[in-house]
């Protein structure tokens, strides 16, 4: 029978010993606020891929079908066609984008009748994917005053949401996923491997503790972990950067979830191996991957579409999706699909865990 006993007692004697190694604290509070500070130093922000733009059409007349399909033309942007009965600035928000472009109504009818008009372009001063699409209209719209003669079509730039979005931002929850992600992945990854290899677990099938409570007392103890991370990692974007973060229970789900998933997965590798060093390369097969392709250091939206598909499949993804949803946007329904796949994922990784583990190997 599962017993919290138990649990607590293995974590107190778990939690001591990795306080007293210098290089799992080093790895687990100290290293992601150090690459805080060196990114957000170097970046101000930047992308360089497709960019999402949601489109209103207020007019839906044959000028503005003309316009909207010159603007698919391109392949620097994606558009995406936003109502047109909603409140454009909430809809973007909505979405978790600053990027958008409003067509007026009468659009058709005054350039027909060279009378002028304004194109809205949405976007965040601080970002470069918003001069990308700025760029982009005002090329398309030079393009329609040429062929107008006498109508004028104008560019008119709105701040999508009140307060603009920096860099550090975005780096602030993508450095919280990457210390969910590396220190629970590669303790348990080298403790398991290294625990059968020299018969811990052996010794450990003697006692009362069972194999669920020794792998839950390893979740509580990276959830711990990664919470103090949380705290110091968005107290250092606050106050050296200015990073504009919001605080909600939202931010908890992933607090949780994240490492729950990686102990299970690090547990996972570090038991289907061989050896300590056939786990390490497999941990580092499965941990690399995800750091550098589930937006941990640069938004997925800035890659090539074949890598933001890849992103996709990566449960670090969701887990940097999710922060950002909650901790940038205040968006919750994006937020909870992304942790719902998490703890689907979860759910699968710890059950093939906890039937993979066994005390004595056959």
């Amino acid at each position: 029978m599962f017993s919290f006993k138990r649990v607590v007692a293995d974590l107190k004697v778990f939690g001591k010993a990795s306080i007293r190694s210098k290089e799992g604290f080093f790895f687990t509070l100290v290293f992601p606020i150090i690459l805080i500070l060196l990114f957000g130093a170097i970046f101000s922000g930047g992308s360089s891929g497709p960019t999402t733009v949601y489109v209103q059409n207020l007019d839906n007349g044959p000028i503005s079908a003309a316009f909207i399909s010159a603007l698919n033309g391109t392949t620097a942007i994606t558009l995406v066609q936003a109502p047109a009965n909603q409140n454009f600035t909430q809809y973007l928000s909505s979405h978790s984008s600053t990027d958008g472009i409003v067509i007026p109504a009468n659009f058709s009818y005054d350039y027909e009748h060279s009378q002028s008009v304004n194109v809205t372009v949405y976007g965040n001063p601080a970002s470069t994917t918003s001069a990308v699409v700025y760029g982009i209209t005002s090329e398309i719209v030079n393009s329609f005053n040429l062929r107008g003669a006498s109508a004028t079509i104008g560019v008119a730039q709105q701040v999508a949401v009140s307060s603009s979005y920096k860099y550090i931002d975005f780096l602030v929850p993508g450095l919280i996923g990457f210390a969910a992600l590396t220190s629970p992945m590669f303790a348990l990854v080298n403790v398991s491997s290294s625990y059968k290899r020299d018969k811990i677990f052996k010794q450990l099938s003697l006692t009362p503790l069972t194999e669920t409570e020794w792998l839950v007392s390893k979740v509580f103890w990276y959830v711990s972990m990664t919470a103090i991370s949380f705290v110091l990692m968005s107290l250092t974007g606050i106050y050296l950067f200015g990073a504009h973060i919001v605080f909600s229970w939202g931010v908890g789900l992933f607090i949780v979830i994240g490492p729950f998933m990686f102990v299970s997965l690090g547990m996972l590798v570090g038991t289907a191996t061989n050896s300590p060093e056939s786990a390490a390369v497999v941990g580092n097969l499965v941990t690399f991957p995800m750091m550098f392709l589930s937006g941990t250091f640069f938004p997925v939206s800035s890659m090539p579409i074949y890598l933001q598909n890849v992103a996709r499949v990566l449960p670090l993804y969701y887990m940097i999706e999710g922060l950002t949803n909650v901790m940038i946007y205040d968006n919750y329904y994006p937020a909870l699909l992304d942790f719902l796949v998490l703890a689907v994922i979860t759910a699968v990784i710890f059950v093939m865990a906890v039937r993979l583990f066994k005390w004595r190997e056959d």
